[in-house]
């Protein structure tokens, strides 16, 4: 894979760059992957099949993009730059199971980046994956993008920053609404860690690859995932106060007004010590708390 790949070279990379006159920016994320270890660890993580469907964000120079249509049945990029849209649009000319979509890929609905492409897939006829280096300002957007909707993918394999990969991995007494929003529609894991060094230009952290199997449905309250992720969202508003005081505080911040004592009440009735914090409540004691809650909502 490293040695037969064109685009894993450092000097290629500076190349590329310098013939579209583009200096790699660091709001965008423009860190391109150089180290074949890394590159062999995505796509073995997704597990590739030649059945399969697979959207790539943030193609860029196209390391990752070679390796997903040696082995997919069809990829769709969704390339924000239209420089390295168009260049990526030249050199993969002759892959005809690629899609080069330029454009916002947060304001792409799944369906929409699947529609022209893979029919079969845009209406859930057909499963797909999500394989990516993803830009490290849009993680948490993007991961929630694809998470959120009703046309979720059966499997991400993503590239973010280290730190981000542990929050989104976390457990009890380190949990975050990110952790969260992730969890309830998925169960994550991280694959392996991706020094700086695999990029060009180094970032100044360093990353990792991140696998999500994305659950058949979501997790603890399967009809009302966003509902709960609202009450969620609440109780981490004020997230150094105890829950007894921050949840309440929360819900009426959020515009869900509730007596104080029938926030207290169902805290009780899911077993959760009023005097606990935020970060130590589990996806499962959340589900309690809605279930008490969500009759007088």
């Amino acid at each position: 894979m490293t040695v037969s790949n064109p685009y894993l070279s450092r000097a290629r990379v500076r190349a590329a760059l310098h013939a579209l006159g583009l200096r790699p920016s660091r709001s965008m994320g423009q860190n391109f992957l150089i180290d074949g270890a890394a590159l062999a660890t995505i796509v073995t993580a997704a597990a590739l099949t030649a059945d399969d469907t697979v959207v790539e964000v943030g193609p860029g120079l196209g390391v990752l993009t070679w390796e997903l249509v040696q082995r997919a049945r069809t990829v769709v990029a969704v390339e924000l730059d239209r420089r390295l849209a168009e260049r990526l649009r030249t050199e993969f000319r002759a892959s005809p199971n690629l899609a080069i979509i330029q454009g916002d890929v947060l304001r792409l609905p799944p369906a929409t980046i699947l529609a022209e492409h893979d029919p079969d897939a845009a209406s859930g006829a057909r499963p797909y994956k999500v394989v990516a280096n993803l830009p490290y300002a849009i993680t948490s957007a993007a991961l929630r993008h694809f998470l959120s909707t009703p046309l979720r993918p059966t499997l991400m394999v993503v590239l973010v920053q280290q730190e981000v990969a542990a929050r989104i991995c976390a457990r009890a007494g380190d949990l975050s609404v990110l952790a969260h929003a992730v969890q309830i529609y998925a169960e994550p894991e991280i694959v392996a860690r991706v020094p700086a060094s695999s990029f060009f230009p180094a970032p100044e952290v360093d990353s990792s690859a991140l696998r999500l199997r994305i659950r058949p449905q979501p997790a603890v309250v399967p009809d009302q995932p966003e509902a709960l992720l609202r009450l969620i969202k609440a109780g981490f508003l004020h997230p150094r106060k105890q829950l007894g005081n921050a949840l309440p505080g929360g819900m009426a911040a959020m515009g869900m007004k509730i007596d104080r004592q029938r926030v207290l009440d169902a805290l009780a009735a899911a077993g959760i010590d009023p005097t606990r914090r935020a970060e130590t409540v589990t996806l499962e004691e959340w589900g309690a708390v809605y279930r008490a809650l969500h009759h007088i909502w």
